[in-house]
């Protein structure tokens, strides 16, 4: 073979190369049902905050409820977007998660109430102004989501097998490092700032009250989570010796 023609067949094995380990999201993984399922849920969820937060209010003048929804919902889009196109799979884990348990059904329960009286006992606390938060701590309430929001996004990227049910998936591994090896639960240390700085945000220490009530909630899933996790995930009991703490170090 020439010279010439040899430096042609190694760019062409270069190039398919570098198109070989370019992400191509092949069969499901990658498809317009998944976009459309996504945006579907993110419209509706908007949807249904802006009803749940406005309509109590008596007002869409309300400017907790709209940096609530800009704090949550731009975060969550680009987030989608992400996972889009770096994770799909994940992205379509997140969006059909649907619990098999009956004790975590139950919690799912006891969440969506947990929420609904908050936003409603938010939406009175500001048309009758009962007790309104000064404007300070509103904004501190909004740096703590955000930055709850950025820990629950490295959560995501350091466990792939992240699900919202309670379950062992196939060929999952115990994850020992970054967050999780400060505390076993991560996910449910992001969420906890998360869900407590809405009230915050909202200026209604009522929906804070409310919001109080997701530590017991979590608690009761954590434990059946780590006894599914324990019995299904192999190395996940030596794992519980090494981190102690489940959700706040040296705390919980």
């Amino acid at each position: 073979m020439r010279i010439f023609d040899r430096k042609i067949l190694l760019r062409k094995v270069a190039a398919r190369e570098i198109v070989r380990q370019i992400p191509v999201y092949r069969g499901k993984s990658m498809t317009k049902k998944l976009f459309f399922q996504a945006i579907v849920k993110f419209i509706s969820g908007l949807i249904l905050f802006g009803v749940l937060l406005f309509v109590p209010a008596g007002t869409i003048k309300h400017p907790g409820a709209w940096l609530l929804i800009a704090v949550l919902f731009v975060p969550m889009f680009i987030a989608g977007l992400v996972m889009m196109f770096k994770n799909p799979e994940l992205l379509k884990k997140r969006l059909n998660a649907k619990e098999e348990e009956n004790e975590q059904k139950a919690v799912v329960a006891l969440s969506g109430i947990m929420f609904l009286a908050a936003f409603v006992a938010a939406g009175l606390n500001f048309r009758f102004k009962w007790l309104i938060l000064p404007d300070w701590a509103v904004i501190a309430g909004a740096v703590v989501f955000l930055a709850a929001y950025a820990m629950y996004a490295e959560v995501l990227r350091e466990n792939t097998y992240l699900s919202r049910t309670v379950e062992v998936q196939e060929n999952q591994k115990v994850i020992s490092t970054g967050l999780y090896g400060i505390v076993r639960h991560p996910m449910y240390s992001s969420t906890l700032f998360l869900f407590l700085s809405m009230g915050i945000i909202l200026a209604s220490p009522f929906s804070f009250a409310i919001l109080l009530l997701y530590i017991p909630i979590i608690a009761k899933r954590m434990k059946n989570e780590e006894k599914v996790l324990e019995t299904g995930l192999e190395g996940y009991a030596e794992y519980k010796t090494k981190v102690k703490y489940k959700v706040i170090p040296y705390i919980w």
